[in-house]
Formats: structure tokens, C-alpha cells, sequence
């Protein structure tokens, strides 16, 4: 018999690319949600919700406490500007670097996993 799945720890993840410049739109925006996917699917996390506007990105994902939110941030951040940068050359131009080493982590708390979701919607819908 397998060992059971650690409970998986909810949280809010936001950041920005440096300065908060506008960048993440059209092609730029959907190359990131699939670098996102690929590293959720490498490390068995689960996306709840991806909500980017031009110069944010909200998560809501869950992950196990021994990997925890900080490395996957950490992974995400570090994959998406090279990739981006690498992709897409007029992001080069814009900024020296994509990412910046600040973001916001939430835990969800005693909130439903639907009230948070909701709560991103509207974050970037309004």
C-alpha cells in the first residue's frame, strides 16, 4: 500500500514583471499560462486559477508543505523570464530583467477554494 498524499496547502500567489510594465499580453501572456502549466505539472501542484492582466498575475494554487509556495514561485519566475526573454526579443528591449524578487503569497485561509477564486476574477476584471 502507498503512503498517503500530504494535505495540499492552498495559496494567492501575485507578481509583477520589473516595473510593473504592461508586457504580459496576447502571445506573451499565452506562452506564460503554459510555462506556468508545465511547472505545475513537473512538481504535482494543482492550478486552481490563472488570472493575468498586462502587468500582474494572479494564482490561486495549492501545493504540498514540503515543497512549498516560495520554491514554486521562485521556479516559475525563473523560468518564465528566460523563456519570454528568449521568445519573445522585444521584452529584451524593454526591460533589463522580467521578473522582479518581490510577490505577494496568501494563504487561503478558512475561505472556500471558490470564494478566492471569485475574489481573482474580480481582482483583474476590475
Amino acid at each position: 500500500m502507498s503512503p498517503p498524499h500530504p494535505p495540499l496547502c492552498s495559496y494567492q500567489v501575485v507578481w509583477c514583471p520589473k516595473y510593473r510594465r504592461p508586457v504580459l499580453t496576447g502571445p506573451v501572456d499565452d506562452r506564460l499560462e503554459q510555462i506556468i502549466r508545465e511547472v505545475h505539472a513537473e512538481r504535482d501542484t494543482s492550478i486552481k486559477t490563472i488570472e493575468s492582466m498586462p502587468g500582474h498575475v494572479h494564482l490561486l494554487v495549492a501545493c504540498g508543505p514540503q515543497y512549498g509556495s516560495g520554491r514554486l514561485v521562485k521556479r516559475i519566475n525563473g523560468r518564465s523570464s528566460r523563456l519570454l526573454r528568449e521568445e519573445f526579443p522585444h521584452l529584451e528591449s524593454r526591460l533589463p530583467t522580467l521578473r522582479t524578487n518581490s510577490y505577494s503569497v496568501a494563504t487561503t485561509g478558512g475561505a472556500t477554494l471558490e470564494v478566492i477564486r471569485r475574489y481573482v476574477e474580480n481582482q483583474c476584471n476590475a
